[in-house]
């Protein structure tokens, strides 16, 4: 009798056994309106949307159903979304890195057949830019009177410009922002602030509205901009209060850091805006958004470069003979206390790895950036999440790969070719390596503050 109660006992716990093993390896099965929409919004519709500057829409269901194999595959191998620095060497404000569980969810989804959901709950994501969501509208907006005509040649363009603009009276700018018209062409820009402390009268005339910057020197193209008083003598100019690269957006601080102070006569200079080659003629309609601000700035940012036409010099001199894969490094040592904001990487189509740390005086390693699969068409401007400290006397160290083979997919040159960046040339065929530090002067506290 004890016996046989006994096997009854064991059996039912074996037969809840078994309920429980397969209730824990029931398949779960995903949707888009629940599992699938929360990842695509979050981390590629800010680019995949309408004229955006991916090349196609994912805002709704069936933008990614139909891609869902390739969605899967890109996700999966960490091509997308992009986000080439190593998150596990620093961290960045914005960064776009899927979850292994994310990864997975979008793989299973497609394996499952695409299955929607109830997409009626759906509310579509918001594609403004990071400074329209935070400080709404612009103030002003300066574009050229007519789109620029891009020739069909196959050749980079480096053009210059001045957009004037003339105000009731001297204001503050928090910000000003460039926005890419023909996404694909647009390499790079550069604008500085040019302010009259004098009243110009023929300010707004519009002599010549853009020049070739191949063809002039500065002197020539400043002329046939109208940039110089009437008694010859030239303004003030800011350098680089707007800069612009593939995948940039524009960089809005917390209140009090960075700012300008314009006068009520003063224009943007762009020198230069590069556009890539293309063989058919295009367009573009580049603008510019500036937000005023009622406070004057308090804390000037200010900029250096190592590397090229940098402060310091590229070691070896950045020469890529065909056929070899080549390691350079530049670096420079600060002579007094920063406070790091925002760092940018650059180079071109030959690049491979990017690596930048400092060295404090007292020997410690402090990792600024690592990138070990350098993208040509993903150069962020990288920017901590809180300030980052560097003493007076640290050493700021930049590595660098290139590879001019043909096992470099993005090589322009096939058979590889003699690449050189000692001439400073800036066309996407020839290289540079640069390292921009975006930064304050310390002051005690800094490293608490949060730039989110």
């Amino acid at each position: 009798m004890l016996l046989g109660a006994s096997l009854n006992k064991l059996f039912i716990g074996s037969l809840f056994l078994v309920i429980i093993l397969s209730c824990s390896e029931k398949k779960i099965y995903y949707n888009f309106s629940d599992h699938v929409a929360p990842i695509i919004f979050s981390n590629c519709s800010s680019c995949h949307y309408k004229k955006g500057p991916a090349p196609f829409s994912m805002m709704k269901y069936s933008d990614v159903a139909k891609r869902a194999k390739m969605v899967a595959y890109v996700t999966k191998s960490g091509y997308m979304p992009p986000w080439p620095a190593d998150a596990n060497y620093s961290h960045f404000i914005g960064e776009k890195i899927l979850s292994e569980d994310e990864k997975m969810i979008l793989q299973e989804w497609y394996n499952q057949g695409c299955v929607a959901g109830d997409t009626s709950k759906l509310t579509s994501p918001l594609v403004l830019s990071k400074t329209k969501r935070n400080i709404g509208n612009p103030d002003l907006v300066l574009k050229m009177n007519n789109a620029f005509i891009i020739p069909g040649n196959n050749k980079d363009l480096f053009m210059v410009t001045k957009l004037p603009f003339e105000l009731d009276s001297d204001t503050n700018i928090r910000l000003i922002e460039f926005v890419p018209d023909n996404k694909q062409l647009v390499h790079h820009l550069n604008a500085h602030l040019i302010t009259y402390d004098n009243e110009k009268n023929s300010h707004l005339l519009d002599v010549k509205p853009i020049v070739n910057g191949d063809i002039h020197n500065d002197s020539t193209a400043f002329h046939q901009l109208n940039i110089p008083y009437e008694d010859g003598t030239f303004p003030k100019l800011q350098p680089s209060v707007s800069n612009y690269l593939p995948g940039v957006e524009a960089l809005l601080y917390p209140d009090g850091i960075g700012g300008l102070r314009v006068n009520k006569q003063s224009a943007l200079l762009i020198k230069d805006i590069h556009y890539g080659p293309t063989p058919i003629i295009q367009t573009d309609h580049s603008y510019f958004n500036i937000y005023f601000d009622k406070n004057p700035p308090t804390r000037q940012i200010g900029e250096f470069i190592l590397g090229t036409q940098g402060i310091s010099p590229v070691i070896p001199p950045l020469v890529i003979p065909p056929n070899q894969v080549k390691k350079f490094e530049t670096e420079t040592i600060i002579p007094e206390d920063i406070s790091v904001l925002t760092i940018n990487p650059h180079m071109h189509l030959i690049g491979k790895e990017f690596k930048a740390y400092a060295i404090s005086p007292i020997g410690d390693s402090i990792p600024l950036i690592k990138i070990d699969n350098w993208n040509f068409r993903w150069q962020y401007f990288y920017t901590f999440p809180k300030m980052l400290h560097l003493p007076a006397g640290s050493l700021i160290k930049v590595e660098a790969i290139f590879d001019n083979t043909l096992n470099n997919l993005d090589n322009p040159h096939n058979p590889p070719e003699f690449v050189s960046g000692k001439t400073g040339s800036m066309k996407t065929t020839d290289e540079m390596l640069q390292f921009v530090v975006m930064f304050l002067p310390y002051q005690e506290g800094d490293e608490k503050i949060s730039l989110e």
